[in-house]
């Protein structure tokens, strides 16, 4: 932006500058040549009262010597027949110069002779420039004609000095535009850099940034930049109230939850004993540890919250999330297995993150599969990713790509769809991705969680899983 308006700046002065000084400069280079012809005219009329008096050659040579042009060399007179019997007459007899010539004489005779029959001045080209010749009457019926060379450097004396002085000044112009356009481009730039600045802050999380509004930095910037600082400071604030507000919903939906959750522990606590029981009771003490965990990250602040050790081992968390999914497999006749998850398998997300999106995972099978369908979960690990399978024997996807879209549900009455998008924002955090397809093994559904454990390595190569057997109760 800066650049543009230097280059805009001196393209518009470059453009007025020479509107102005092109004519000036013609103008100048007349006026000299006028100047030039003028001088010349004056020197041709201080020998009129000469003339008037006397044409004796000795004093007509006096009066030339004692002008300027003359002194140089640059005058000559042509004197008329002298008057007398010897004069013939005709037309043109005495009308004009015919007799002896003062000075050094550029101009043709008939040049002469047509300026004093005529009676009227005239220039005409003569070697190295142009002679003026002007009649002046000497008598009654007898014309003398003055002749003064104008040479060519005369005409031009000055008009170089004029064009350099020209060209400075519209080089000065352009130069002083050029200045004007570079403190308008910094602050100009200076202002949208700040804006921007905090733009990306305020995306990276930053909620207190603000462009300042006040003082000599804002009163630099252009009215524009100054409602658009505005503008995002405002959209900063609404940002950060609706923030808050989401905040303080999700906080409340959460408490809410705490009065059926007692409910459920009670009826929990008088089931007895048995693992059907155990398991429920589980359950509902998880479910509350997770309603806690919402609430106390909702009411802190951003700023406030603690660092977090960011990685587990994906082996530990899915045995223990499809152990805790065995026991109502077992009451629901479905056959299960899990493969791959015999040695620790460490991934760059949080343990809570990956149980939650195991269970979103399994939690699909139990509720978009008729009883007793069997399920498996199968754990691969490559050098630069940990892929989960969960494949199952039911109808599968109608639709993969809208179960995938969030909000579209994954299938079934009483779906909010959001269990596979969690899923899919968990592996796109960490590099991966999730994919839909059918289970080469057990017909149905099959879905594939990929998270990277190495971002700069190289891609790992899709392809379908060998079987890996009958599978067997636990």
């Amino acid at each position: 932006m800066r650049w543009a308006l230097v280059k805009a700046a001196v393209a518009g002065t470059t453009m007025v500058a020479l509107a102005f000084l092109i004519p000036l400069g013609l103008m100048v280079q007349q006026t000299a040549r006028d100047r030039a012809f003028t001088a010349a005219e004056r020197q041709a009329g201080a020998l009129g009262p000469a003339l008037a008096i006397t044409t004796d050659q000795e004093a007509i040579d006096r009066a030339v010597a004692s002008t300027d042009a003359g002194g140089q060399g640059r005058m000559a007179v042509h004197l008329p027949v002298p008057a007398g019997p010897a004069v013939l007459p005709g037309p043109s007899a005495g009308a004009g110069p015919g007799g002896p010539t003062i000075g050094v004489a550029r101009a043709d005779d008939a040049e002469v002779v047509t300026a004093g029959v005529q009676g009227r001045s005239f220039t005409v080209a003569v070697p190295g420039g142009y002679a003026l010749l002007q009649p002046v009457a000497v008598d009654a019926g007898r014309t003398a004609v003055v002749e003064v060379f104008v040479a060519e450097s005369d005409l031009t004396r000055g008009v170089a000095t004029a064009w350099l002085v020209l060209s400075a000044v519209a080089l000065g112009l352009v130069a002083i535009s050029v200045l004007v356009a570079d403190r308008m481009g910094t602050r100009i730039v200076a202002s949208a850099r700040r804006l921007a600045a905090a733009a990306r802050a305020l995306g990276a999380g930053d909620l207190a940034v603000r462009v300042p509004l006040d003082g000599r930095q804002a009163a630099d910037s252009p009215e524009e930049l100054r409602e658009a600082a505005h503008a995002f400071n405002t959209m900063a604030d609404r940002v950060v109230q609706l923030l808050a507000a989401e905040r303080e919903l999700a906080a409340d939906l959460s408490h809410r939850l705490r009065t059926p959750l007692t409910v459920l522990r009670l009826n929990a606590a008088s089931l007895g004993d048995g693992d059907a029981a155990d398991a429920t009771r589980h359950a509902v003490a998880q479910l509350e540890r997770e309603v806690d965990q919402i609430i106390r990250s909702a009411r802190r602040d951003p700023e406030d919250a603690p660092a977090v050790a960011v990685g587990c081992d994906a082996a530990e968390v899915i045995r223990e999330r499809v152990g805790f999914w065995s026991a109502l497999a077992e009451d629901e006749g479905r056959r299960w297995q899990l493969a791959g998850a015999e040695r620790a398998v460490p991934v760059p997300v949080q343990r809570g993150d990956l149980a939650a999106a195991v269970d979103a995972l399994l939690g699909n099978v139990f509720r978009h599969t008729a009883v007793g369908t069997a399920f498996s979960v199968d754990v691969l690990a490559t050098d630069t990713s940990v892929i989960v399978l969960v494949g199952d024997a039911g109808p599968g996807f109608n639709d993969p790509a809208a179960a995938l879209r969030r909000g579209e549900g994954d299938g079934g009455e009483g779906s909010t769809g959001l269990g596979l998008d969690i899923v899919r924002k968990l592996a796109e955090a960490t590099g991966g991705d999730l994919a839909l397809g059918r289970s080469a093994v057990l017909g149905g559904a099959e879905i594939r969680l990929r998270l990277r454990t190495r971002p700069d390595g190289a891609p790992v190569r899709g392809g379908r899983r060998r079987s890996r057997g009958v599978l067997f109760p636990r």
